[in-house]
């Protein structure tokens, strides 16, 4: 249930959350108060419904979607629990709150990690990182001040002392993206045709670790990365849709190089995903007309790669709903969820209903729009289930990827009161035997 949310930033996240089950043991249901084995985290400013809601983490039982009764509190904590990130071992979840604070969840207990209430940065994030190691995050802040240059820095935080150990100065540093062996962190800023590489084992010591790569000559307006390995990204050339910008694109980029290597044109480019060998990449385009079918004016586009031939394989840009987008993840049985901000929303009373959520069928090329209104700020595909969660316009969804209808049967319909704005599993599923892997 959706509740009016006043006076609430809501930052959308461009990370990617990595789940692993190596390394990490699911803690039995007598060592937190849900009592659950498969969960997923809610992040909820205005949770608990009545006159004034309370900023919480509401938890959810994925293999059922039940939610459960048991919270974790943030009140006195944080005021507005916004985008999460899990550590690739699963012992953490970061909670970024403006303005500025990241709250260190200890998943096994489900309260605040080694008793620190929380990581004050210096300004906003929209971009969070955890390295391998599950104890060291990154966090971009364009607006920290930098004395005598640009406001704009990468900050390095350790998650079990809950500080920051360096500020990295990077002008108007937005979004960064981790390579797998975490060695290299690229460092996305606004209005810039450059990407900043810092070498993460230099950080902290006499030697600079920052490195800038392309230029008006390669890029143009970089704004996300995907790594193929640890030696190779594809970046995303953000173009005419970003301020300044020309022509989108995806660029090959060999980080220990300063020069960018071929670029591809595509109508859009602002975020995506990697499935083998094919990239899915979407974008707006400025001006793309949606055709008949809907009452919104312009649309986004989806356009499919084969990254091994550098490739465009769709003859024509798909067209999906229009805004900013950051959010993309592959559900099961081939349903690619794609997620935007600042998207056209339609809410005609007994006509069409949409919102900033696409649903791509890879195997049958069919985009569904959901009936629902809004950004959608969290997408969480359920390991070992055909089911996807979502939140979208502050409203927690859970979708069939063999229909991709909503679920709304009881008791599988998720009531979560207040405002929800991002979701994310935090616990590596069960077997399969012991798991309902049905809707």
């Amino acid at each position: 249930m959706k509740k009016t949310l006043i006076g609430l930033v809501v930052l959308v996240a461009a990370s990617v959350t990595i789940v692993a089950c190596s390394g990490y043991n699911n803690p039995s249901s007598g060592q937190h108060q849900s009592g659950l084995k498969f969960r997923a985290f809610v992040s909820n400013p205005l949770s608990g419904g009545g006159a004034v809601g309370l900023p919480a983490i509401n938890i959810v039982d994925a293999t059922q979607d039940l939610l459960s009764p048991a919270t974790i509190s943030l009140l006195g904590i944080v005021a507005q629990p916004g985008l999460m990130v899990v550590s690739p071992d699963l012992r953490f979840t970061l909670v970024f709150s403006p303005p500025g604070n990241i709250l260190v969840i200890d998943n096994a207990t489900e309260a605040a990690a080694n008793g620190v209430p929380t990581i004050n940065l210096p300004g906003s994030t929209e971009s969070i990182a955890v390295a391998n190691s599950s104890t060291i995050a990154y966090a971009a802040v364009p607006s920290a001040a930098v004395p005598g240059q640009a406001p704009g820095a990468v900050l390095a935080m350790d998650l079990t002392r809950g500080t920051v150990t360096a500020t990295i100065p990077v002008p108007a540093a937005h979004y960064l993206v981790l390579s797998p062996d975490g060695s290299r962190l690229l460092v996305f800023s606004d209005n810039s045709n450059n990407v900043t590489v810092i070498a993460t084992g230099l950080i902290g010591t006499t030697s600079d670790p920052r490195q800038p790569a392309g230029g008006i000559c390669c890029f143009d307006r970089p704004v996300w990365g995907i790594f193929a390995d640890s030696a190779t990204a594809y970046i995303f050339d953000c173009g005419a849709e970003c301020p300044g910008g020309v022509t989108a694109g995806i660029t090959t980029f060999d980080v220990g190089s300063p020069a960018p290597g071929p670029t591809i044109a595509l109508s859009g480019a602002t975020y995506g995903l990697l499935s083998g060998g094919t990239l899915y990449v979407a974008g707006t385009p400025p001006h793309t007309a949606c055709g008949g079918g809907t009452a919104a004016a312009t649309c986004g586009t989806l356009n499919i790669v084969d990254v091994n031939g550098m490739k465009v394989m769709n003859p024509k840009p798909i067209l999906i709903t229009d805004g900013y987008h950051n959010r993309m993840a592959m559900g099961s049985n081939g349903q690619l969820f794609i997620g935007a901000r600042s998207c056209t929303s339609i809410n005609e009373i007994g006509g069409e209903v949409r919102g900033c959520l696409s649903i791509y069928d890879s195997s049958t090329s069919k985009v569904t729009v959901p009936p629902q209104i809004g950004d959608a700020t969290g997408i969480e595909p359920i390991a070992g289930r055909h089911v996807v969660y979502v939140c979208e316009g502050g409203v927690l969804q859970v979708f069939d990827t063999t229909t991709d209808q909503l679920l709304v049967q009881v008791p599988r319909a998720i009531d979560v009161v207040g405002f929800s704005i991002d979701v994310k599993v935090v616990d590596p599923p069960p077997s399969t035997c012991s798991m309902d892997c049905s809707p």
